[in-house]
């Protein structure tokens, strides 16, 4: 299976880099060869950085925990939106606001006007108001829409992050780094790898390569959802019924027991021998 897969990543181009003059340093150990002025990535080390992602997001997964794509390039764009939809994830395609997951409660009173915004226009209201206003309100529906979408059902933080150009997308991976989130990156020959937890090298400029890569990475997911262990829920805990204390029982079992034994003492006749009387 890892020969089909590296099979249909090399016709798909995943291991043309960025040319000689744009290389970053750090990427050295991801890059096979040098043909004329463009990087070779050494294909081993995608389907190594491939297999070990997917370990990674399937107990992700399994632990109960989300992952959300982050793909706001033209290139991956329709990719990571199909790929979420295909596992049931999260994505965020158009743009990475500023605080997205730092200032998770903000995002989500965002969402909450969306919700708002549409029930007003599924409700008509829009059309009552004035032609300024309603446009107005419309618009701020757009924005909130087309950069919040993806996220909408997110409630929570999600346990991994998959991002495609970890250098368009450093404010993502900086957040993740800041709240301990587990980051997955494709990178190019002109990114640094230390940015993300597991490095994919990889061409990220090549619609076809996002594709196979992120399809793999799904599948990983679909296969972490099976393996999600359900815990019972602790049923109601037994109501506590008030008793005596045993203190005041064994008292009371020593008090009885010691009248008892006055009591019978008081009763028993004296054994002892009775002096003789004295004669005259």
């Amino acid at each position: 299976m890892a020969k089909e897969l590296a099979r249909e990543l090399i016709n798909a181009g995943v291991h043309f880099g960025h040319g000689v003059s744009r290389w970053n340093p750090r990427m050295a150990p991801f890059i096979f060869a040098k043909r004329g002025n463009i990087h070779i990535i050494d294909v081993r080390k995608t389907l190594g950085g491939v297999l070990v992602a997917k370990k990674l997001l399937a107990d992700v997964v399994a632990s109960g925990k989300d992952v959300v794509f982050i793909g706001t390039k033209r290139q991956a764009q329709k990719a990571v939106e199909a790929v979420a939809a295909k596992c049931e994830m999260h994505y965020v395609s158009g743009r990475w606001l500023g605080g997205t997951l730092t200032n998770f409660r903000t995002i989500r009173s965002r969402l909450q006007r969306l919700e708002q915004l549409e029930a007003m226009q599924e409700a008509g209201t829009l059309e009552k108001e004035s032609k300024k206003q309603a446009s107005r309100l419309k618009r701020e529906m757009r924005k909130i829409k087309g950069n919040l979408e993806g996220i909408r059902e997110m409630t929570r933080l999600p346990g991994a992050m998959v991002v495609v150009d970890v250098s368009k997308e450093y404010l993502a991976l900086r957040e993740a780094k800041k709240l301990g989130i587990s980051t997955i990156g494709i990178i190019d020959t002109d990114s640094d790898p230390d940015t993300v937890d597991i490095a994919i090298p990889a061409n990220d400029d090549s619609i076809r390569a996002i594709d196979l890569i992120l399809n793999e990475l799904a599948e990983a997911v679909a296969i972490g959802k099976t393996m999600v262990t359900t815990r019972p829920e602790p049923g109601p805990r037994p109501k506590r019924t008030r008793s005596r204390r045993p203190a005041m029982a064994r008292a009371d079992a020593t008090g009885a027991g010691q009248e008892g034994r006055q009591d019978s003492a008081a009763e028993q006749p004296s054994t002892g021998q009775a002096e003789p009387e004295q004669s005259e």
